[in-house]
């Protein structure tokens, strides 16, 4: 069973972190809009932030630009409490990612500006700096994998990770504009989920790595090398295996303001609830509380739960 994680040991979470602009009011068009809202952004970076706000000790590891951006990055880290003694600043043309989005349910437009992306300037010695012993938890983000020196850089904190016995996971987190072509990212994703613990992935990323049969594939993951791999399905919730068996999970019926940040919540709510000793079935249901209450507010990393706010869902759905 997936249950040797240790909330009192704090986790480390790999990948970008940027900012974000949201047309303000909800419901603004882009076209439209005549004001924006700022907030931290980045699939690692909401990530943690989900974890912080759980009451998890975490710390992320990326890179971001040393400009005023990387630097609003740097204090809604420490806003948030994540620990920031891994995050690099880099004095190059290299730019901390930018996203633009809209708060809408129907249509929602999010543009996305990762041209030279700093986070990708992830090296071999950031990693030799770490000592993973002290994290019980590694938590990687896909898009990482996507361009050198970022992708030799994360598989080797992989294995080192795996060498100090911490507990491996992979958001899948696939991104087309990241890759040179699906079939690269087939095959590099394919290899980092062959070395960890838990995958979880949406039905278009396991069809990614899998080329056909998804479904299947995220299967065969958890018989071969995978304690633990969660498929999600949108709307119509996940279907998660372990040690051969599986079960499915629906989603929790909510009224949604904008449809993002939903997987980073969801990654978060399932990695807390894993390292406060709840069951696989209990932390898998929490992840998607998370994911229903994430997709009701506006941002993302603002708005993940805290723990109180978690519980008080669950209560009013009756899943308590």
């Amino acid at each position: 069973m997936v249950q040797n994680l240790k909330v009192e040991q704090p986790f480390l979470v790999f990948g970008r972190a940027g900012l974000d602009l949201y047309a303000d009011p909800p419901g603004t068009e882009f076209e439209n809009a005549q004001n924006f809202s700022s907030a931290l952004g980045g699939s690692a970076a909401n990530i943690a932030a989900g974890i912080a706000k759980l009451g998890g000790a975490v710390s992320l590891l990326t890179t971001v630009s040393s400009d005023a951006v990387g630097r609003f990055v740097l204090q809604q880290l420490q806003r948030f409490g994540i620990g920031a003694e891994h995050v690099k600043q880099v004095k190059s043309e290299a730019r901390t990612s930018l996203a633009v989005v809209e708060t809408r349910a129907e249509n929602c437009q999010s543009v996305i500006y990762r041209n030279n992306a700093a986070d990708f300037d992830v090296t071999v010695d950031d990693i030799d700096r770490i000592a993973f012993t002290r994290f019980n938890t590694c938590v990687f983000t896909g898009t990482s994998f996507a361009i050198e020196p970022s992708r030799s850089a994360h598989v080797l904190a992989m294995q080192r990770a795996r060498n100090a016995g911490a507990t491996i996971v992979l958001d899948v987190d696939y991104r087309p504009y990241s890759w040179t072509s699906i079939a690269e990212a087939r095959h590099v994703c394919a290899q980092a989920a062959a070395l960890c613990d838990i995958v979880v992935g949406n039905d278009e990323e396991f069809e990614v790595l899998a080329e056909t049969d998804g479904l299947g594939f995220a299967e065969n993951l958890s018989q071969t090398s995978a304690k633990c791999v969660v498929y999600k399905m949108g709307s119509k919730g996940a279907v998660t295996f372990s040690q051969g068996r599986s079960f499915k999970t629906s989603i929790f019926p909510v009224v949604a303001l904008k449809p993002t940040g939903a997987g980073d919540a969801f990654m978060a709510g399932l990695v807390m609830s894993l390292a406060t000793g709840q069951t696989l079935e209990s932390a898998v249901k929490r992840g998607a509380a998370c994911a229903a209450i994430v997709v009701t507010r506006v941002g993302c990393a603002p708005a993940c739960p805290t723990l109180e706010e978690l519980e008080t869902f669950l209560v009013q759905q009756g899943s308590d």
